[in-house]
């Protein structure tokens, strides 16, 4: 996804960093643990120079990382311990447990392996219409077509648009304009169909990168019969949930518990919430997850645990490793909580 805070966030890194500050502030802020949050584990990415190449690490960071981690004290454990520790108050030592969102396949052929090393259990959290076809990863089909034409044109309420691609300048502002289109303008609901429409009209196969880069059922089947993985809710659609009626939103959040039972024989007990900003989860996705009766629920809100979020298991924050902070130095200042408060408005006790 397209990110214009990136160079503000390394300098706040870069200064807690070279200031000395995050060491100082770490006995006071660094909290009870992390959740650490990935997508693509791959030392091969299809595009190394695509817009959204900041969901992948590579699998030798990873390997860097979880070592950094151990050698400065960390354990690392499964969700359902990481939920049983912050309700103990973080009792045991400090703690990190590791999850992935959208089941991509290099998940299990590449990320894994360094796991298994490290002896590091892995919630994936899988949407079931990414696998099935019934939803798509519209972040890099939208990058396919632009990839694939000179210009291109958007029905929109004021009439068509026309979007100039035909530069490489151009290309990175029509991905822009497409995904605002997307997550604002076209309705939660007709997203699917309004993508495939447009990939078709201009020659681009909108199930591409879902069949190329996402594992199908027997690979999860698979992967989910590992002693270290755990398999985690998604939706059923990776919907924005907050975009969703009421009777929807529940519908995406409860009915993945019964698609997962099929598919794989048990129950999900984790949640991660689609998106995960402050536009896709809020109060009431909150208790929709809590009603449905997850034992955790996961945001993608900047910040490390607390004793205090026992009482908000269903907004738990995550710690993103990815590609734009490929820097032991950056994810040691994550880790310290420093970076918790700058980036959450001061708040320390992070939820939604």
């Amino acid at each position: 996804m397209i990110d214009g805070g990136e160079a503000i966030r390394k300098l706040a890194l870069n200064v807690a960093r070279y200031t000395g500050l995050a060491p100082l502030a770490r006995p006071f802020v660094g909290g009870i643990g992390a959740i650490l949050m990935l997508h693509r584990v791959t030392a091969t990415p299809e595009k190394p120079d695509s817009v959204n190449r900041h969901l992948n690490i590579a699998p030798s960071f990873l390997d860097a990382v979880i070592a950094d981690m151990r050698a400065d004290g960390y354990a690392f454990v499964s969700m359902d311990e990481a939920v049983e520790r912050i309700k103990a108050g973080g009792k045991g030592g400090r703690f990190a447990t590791i999850t992935a969102d959208d089941a991509y396949r290099d998940n299990m052929t590449e990320a894994l392996p360094v796991l298994e090393k490290h002896g590091a259990p892995l919630t994936i959290y899988v949407a079931p219409g990414l696998i099935d076809g019934t939803a798509h990863l519209w972040w890099d089909v939208v990058e396919d077509i632009v990839n694939a034409c000179d210009r291109l044109t958007l029905t929109t309420p004021n009439g068509p648009t026309v979007i100039d691609c035909a530069t490489p300048v151009r290309k990175h502002q029509a991905i822009a304009r497409l995904h605002a289109y997307f997550t604002t303008e076209v309705g939660e609901e007709d997203l699917r169909s309004v993508l495939r429409d447009l990939a078709a009209s201009n020659g681009v196969d909108a199930d591409a990168p879902r069949l190329r880069t996402l594992m199908n059922w027997d690979e999860i089947r698979t992967v989910a019969a590992h002693p270290l993985v755990t398999m985690g809710a998604h939706t059923v659609n990776h919907s924005n949930l907050k975009r969703l009626s009421e009777a929807d939103a529940r519908r995406e959040i409860g009915a993945v518990n019964d698609m997962l039972r099929t598919e794989l024989g048990e129950e999900p007990r984790h949640f991660a919430y689609p998106y995960g900003y402050a536009s896709a989860v809020g109060c009431r996705e909150v208790g929709f997850a809590r009603d449905a009766g997850y034992a955790s629920a996961v945001t993608t809100r900047h910040g490390v645990l607390r004793a205090e979020h026992a009482g908000f298991l269903h907004a738990l924050p995550r710690i993103s490793v990815n590609g734009r902070y490929q820097s032991l130095h950056h994810i040691r200042t994550m880790l310290s909580g420093v970076t918790t408060p700058l980036a959450n408005a001061g708040k320390m006790l992070v939820t939604i």
